[in-house]
């Protein structure tokens, strides 16, 4: 079963809210889709205990329910960076285990839908990152760019950095994050020209951001288009 990485420019630049928003698209479509948040730092005391926001809006957009060690194996209380969350709880962050969740969530649903956390290569421990975790999970990359000054360097460097550890860049979202971003459809158009794969959506800035209102910009077209979905 297909299965997506989603990666950023950075921190806070709408990967779950496009993974929720993907998440929509493909229930749309027919698929059974999940959501999946490896590792999450920052979480607050619930009903039902520690929930971290963006695991939440994941399941709220996923068709299927699924055990939360297999959604999120690793939940951190602090938001900061989940190498030093983890070193406080004297946790260590394993790959194989993210893994192995993901191999559980592929049995459950045709399509799973994997955040990362902040941007490509966020550390995960003294010898590992985000980037390490994607090798290992070998899956097709979707890359949200946040639309502001400074997008063109960090996304052309982090499509750079995909490339290196022999990923696949299935394709790229715009996120316009800043309403005021001087040269707007200049620095889109220069994205479009120089990165090595299409651009499958392009995000309005919205104040209050609705995933399920943004899924109607993500075109089935484009989404056929993908690895795994064009059968």
């Amino acid at each position: 079963m297909p299965a997506f990485f989603i990666t950023g420019t950075d921190t806070g630049i709408g990967k779950t809210l496009f993974s929720a928003a993907l998440l929509h698209a493909l229930n749309d479509l027919g698929y059974t889709a999940v959501g999946m948040k490896p590792v999450a730092a920052g979480a607050e005391q619930g009903p039902a205990g520690w929930v971290n926001e963006d695991v939440a809006l994941l399941g709220s957009a996923s068709s299927v329910s699924a055990p939360g060690e297999w959604v999120n194996p690793y939940l951190f209380r602090e938001a900061i960076a989940p190498h030093l969350a983890a070193g406080h709880k004297g946790v260590a962050i394993e790959i194989p285990r993210i893994a192995a969740a993901l191999d559980e969530l592929r049995k459950l649903a045709q399509v799973v839908v994997v955040e990362g956390v902040g941007g490509f290569r966020v550390p995960l421990g003294p010898d590992r990152d985000t980037a390490d975790l994607a090798v290992r999970l070998g899956l097709p990359v979707i890359m949200v760019v946040g639309m502001r000054l400074g997008c063109l360097n960090h996304a052309l460097l982090t499509a750079e950095a995909i490339a290196a550890r022999g990923l696949t860049l299935a394709g790229w979202v715009a996120n316009h994050l800043d309403p005021d971003m001087a040269a707007y459809d200049g620095n889109l158009a220069t994205l479009q020209r120089s990165l090595p794969a299409p651009l499958i959506a392009e995000f309005p800035h919205q104040t209050k951001p609705d995933p399920a209102r943004l899924a109607h910009y993500l075109a089935a077209v484009r989404l056929r288009a993908l690895p795994g979905l064009d059968t």
